[in-house]
């Protein structure tokens, strides 16, 4: 009952900025509860950068912001090592990954070097600097907004670095009530200074433990397989989903289950948050005539329920 409470009051303050978005909220919610990173994709000016402002505050934990540029260097992100001549020595100065929220803003107009800087950090939760490795702040989350690839200026994500993003998530338009309510409301960036940590680290670790407590039956791990299977069929996608991918699926599915008021995984878990959580690490059959996430939810009309 506690959890339900707590992560009750994360959805509501969100809600208070994120306007008409609560679905992609929620989704946001899930992906921190589920100890994943997350990548919200969508044109400028709809939010991303508020919305990943607003995570970071509700939930507490220290945060870095790097401005992604074409000319922003690994070592720009990871620290360097200084000779400092009054200690004869080089002093390391750590970057801003070395905070528990990295905001990662416009992530892919960075160049592919820059990008992958971040592979051994959101995976391993440590960098290697200089021959030396140093570990990262617990908890650590890289929350990366990305505009699309079609604009100027824009480099595609490798594959390797999309795979260790958990969700990947777009706010689109708002509706007409939403955004009446932007029009005449305050600036959203003026309510960030006024939202309060709801979390502790503590808080935090707790309803991650109940999230990996969340129980999973065996018809529903036999659903997850099949739908996995179906990834590698041929049919529907060039590739399927990799051992790491399914395991990330569970542990989405059981922070929804825990989300929704469930101490276990439903298949609506699985289906709810099945296109955010796999259409990012797959790419569509040259004949299917439509994008990764419509194809996703087309595959899942043809698996049978358990």
């Amino acid at each position: 009952m506690h959890a339900q409470h707590t992560i009750k009051s994360l959805l509501n303050q969100l809600n208070t900025v994120i306007v008409g978005k609560t679905a992609q909220v929620q989704d946001c919610v899930a992906c921190l509860l589920a100890g994943g990173h997350l990548l919200i994709e969508d044109v400028p000016g709809v939010g991303k950068t508020t919305l990943a402002h607003a995570l970071a505050r509700t939930f507490g934990l220290q945060f870095a912001r790097v401005q992604f540029t074409a000319d922003l260097m690994p070592s720009d992100l990871t620290g360097v090592s200084v000779y400092e001549r009054g200690k004869e020595s080089f002093v390391f100065h750590p970057g801003p990954v070395f905070a528990q929220v990295l905001l990662a803003d416009e992530i892919n107009r960075a160049s592919p070097k820059t990008q992958s800087a971040l592979l051994e950090a959101m995976e391993e939760k440590q960098v290697s600097v200089e021959g030396e490795t140093r570990p990262l702040p617990h908890p650590f989350f890289v929350i990366a907004t990305q505009n699309p690839h079609d604009q100027l200026g824009t480099f595609a994500l490798p594959e390797s670095q999309l795979d260790r993003f958990l969700m990947r998530i777009s706010l689109g338009y708002p509706d007409r009530a939403a955004e009446r309510l932007l029009l005449a409301g305050s600036d959203r960036r003026d309510m960030l200074d006024g939202l309060l940590p709801l979390l502790s680290q503590d808080d935090l670790a707790q309803l991650q433990q109940q999230v990996l407590a969340v129980h999973t039956a065996e018809p529903l791990l036999n659903y997850v397989q099949d739908l996995i299977a179906a990834t590698r069929s041929g049919r529907w996608f060039l590739q399927g989903l990799s051992p790491r991918a399914g395991i990330a699926l569970m542990r989405a599915a059981k922070a929804q289950a825990l989300i929704e008021g469930r101490d276990y995984v439903a298949p609506d878990d699985v289906q709810a948050i099945l296109p955010q959580t796999i259409a990012h690490r797959l790419v569509p059959v040259g004949d299917a005539g439509r994008g990764a996430v419509e194809q996703v939810r087309a595959m899942v009309e043809s698996v049978p329920l358990p």
